[in-house]
């Protein structure tokens, strides 16, 4: 194994162009890795009986940065068995049936990158200040996501 091969990458990227799964899995796959696994966030069509037409994002992308770097931070903590990881988010307009979000991680084994992924995703939508906009046929909503503690008020 040379030196490129073993160090270890986070790969976080926000930008407003198309995500590919496929890109985004060959960034981590590794040779040392039997396990790359993938959470793919995608546009759904509707939302609570309303015909959803697309998904609008934005982030303040220094501070979203920091926070997802963060994440990778504390998964390699829990998961020290994690080689890669990759986390890709769409801002501005994404269509239906589009991804907005895609999380990437290898590792030896399965169950580290697949536990790894999904602390990532729930811990992305709870703690990354990126807003989600829902644009309806007849309107359009700005989105709190149910896992943001941030914007969570004591009751």
């Amino acid at each position: 194994m040379n030196q490129s091969e073993d160090e270890l990458k986070d790969l976080i990227k926000l930008n407003s162009e198309k995500l590919s799964a496929d890109e985004i899995s060959e960034l981590v796959i590794s040779p040392c890795c039997g396990a790359v696994s993938l959470f793919i966030g995608t546009t759904r069509n509707h939302f609570e009986g309303r015909k959803v037409m697309h998904l609008e994002y934005e982030a303040y992308a220094p501070m979203a940065e920091a926070e997802l770097k963060k994440i990778c931070t504390d998964i390699r903590l829990k998961w020290p068995a994690v080689k890669h990881i990759a986390i890709h988010h769409r801002l501005g307009s994404v269509p239906i049936s589009e991804a907005s979000v895609i999380v990437a991680i290898s590792s030896p084994h399965r169950a580290e990158s697949l536990a790894a992924v999904q602390y990532c995703i729930n811990t992305l939508k709870a703690t990354v200040p990126i807003w989600k906009k829902e644009v309806y046929e007849e309107e359009s909503s700005w989105k709190e996501n149910k896992e943001c503690f941030w914007v969570k008020t004591e009751k």
